[in-house]
């Protein structure tokens, strides 16, 4: 419907310019002397001009989009290059050129800047650039280029949107945190250690398939032979470095604080060289198995630049749900921003099985706890919960707090 509108307007405005002409020609014949001639003369390279723009093919324009680069990280400066090419030279009195880009970008811009106004005169390869300051967290879609020019008196419009797909994706912003490993201490509680994680190379308690950074001394021949796939020996203390992260996706206003302090802290255990698994419950369950490595971590970064806040689950029923997977770790850590009775409830339970559990609570820079939160703080403790507030550009003090 809207197609059939807009080809009655272009014959609407056509039928107009043709009456114009007649009208000024027919009163220059009727009335005759200089200034009736003057005005259609005046008129005639006007009119000519949209009638010849009338039937000048947009489909000659050809754009491309480049970016300096696909991936980028939160916060960072997004430069967008547009290039038009088309094949005649005709000369356009002006052109208005909007990359059309999703909401999150657009809302993120200090004005519009993906919508400039062009002279492009006769020139047949047209350059604009424009750039995103400050670039969300998510993967952004760019569509289609619109474009719109026309002639001096408004007689004759033509627009015409032009395909050029393409996407970048936006990591999390992360801070750099030194990872300081909780070790059991049978005795003392819990105890940090600033050492790089170290496996007891003569304590092997099973095999397993083969990951990235694993060493060769490490590679079991028999196994290997024996499945056809390079298999490697598991080791004892593995058990006590590896860590299970789960991170809330329930609505809320520090969701992106929160998915920036997960990155920081999964970059930390991994340099660490210690090995982590993650679950994140949104709209969708997503789960990653216990690992280490380089690719671990682009497939964690990867999963935060693109996850939402849209469980549809409270936190504490996410822990319900998966406690039988969940008693398979013995070091967790759960990320959230709100501490609700419920959650330290549900906590408490991997606890009295011999693991360590530690709620990182997350804060805006200048929020504190609530007497509510205080509390619950104070009830966890009891259960042998720690909770670890963080504040949102705070993140390399964490584990000093860990400490205390």
């Amino acid at each position: 419907m809207n197609r059939f509108f807009s080809v009655i307007k272009k014959v609407w405005k056509l039928i107009v310019l043709f009456l114009l002409i007649a009208i000024t020609f027919s009163y220059a014949m009727f009335q005759g002397g200089f200034v009736s001639w003057f005005l259609f003369y005046s008129f005639l390279p006007f009119a000519l001009y949209a009638l010849t723009l009338a039937f000048y093919p947009m489909r000659n324009f050809e754009a491309k989009r480049s970016f300096l680069k696909s991936e980028y990280n939160a916060g960072e400066t997004l430069k967008v290059t547009i290039t038009m090419t088309r094949k005649s030279a005709f000369p356009l009195f002006f052109l208005v050129l909007e990359d059309c880009i999703g909401d999150p970008l657009f809302f993120s811009q200090q004005g519009n800047q993906s919508k400039v106004f062009l002279i492009p005169g006769i020139r047949k390869e047209i350059t604009w650039e424009y750039q995103v300051d400050k670039l969300p967290r998510g993967e952004h879609f760019f569509r289609n280029i619109r474009m719109k020019t026309g002639d001096l008196l408004g007689l004759i419009e033509k627009e015409r949107q032009l395909q050029a797909e393409d996407k970048i994706l936006v990591y999390p912003s992360y801070e750099e945190i030194i990872y300081k490993t909780m070790e059991n201490q049978y005795d003392q509680g819990m105890t940090a250690s600033k050492e790089r994680v170290q496996r007891d190379t003569t304590m092997a308690i099973g095999i397993r398939e083969y990951q990235p950074g694993d060493r060769f001394s490490w590679i079991n021949w028999k196994a290997t032979a024996k499945r056809n796939d390079i298999m490697t020996k598991e080791f004892e203390q593995r058990q006590s470095h590896d860590v299970y992260m789960l991170m809330d996706c329930m609505p809320d206003n520090h969701f992106e604080v929160i998915v920036s302090f997960s990155a920081s802290i999964i970059k930390a255990i991994l340099l660490k060289g210690a090995h982590i698994g993650f679950l994140s419950s949104a709209s969708e369950r997503v789960a990653f198995p216990v690992r280490g490595g380089e690719s671990q971590q682009q497939q964690l970064f990867y999963h935060l630049a693109k996850v939402r806040d849209n469980s549809p689950v409270p936190f504490d029923r996410v822990l319900e749900m998966e406690h039988t997977f969940l008693l398979q770790s013995n070091n967790m850590m759960l990320i959230t921003a709100q501490l609700t009775r419920s959650l330290i409830e549900k906590a408490g339970r991997f606890t009295s099985k011999n693991g360590t559990v530690t709620i990182f609570l997350l804060k805006n820079e200048k929020e504190f706890l609530s007497q509510n939160e205080l509390s619950l703080k104070a009830a966890a403790n009891a259960r042998g919960l720690r909770i670890v507030m963080v504040h949102d550009g705070q993140f390399s003090s964490v584990f000093s707090e860990v400490v205390r």
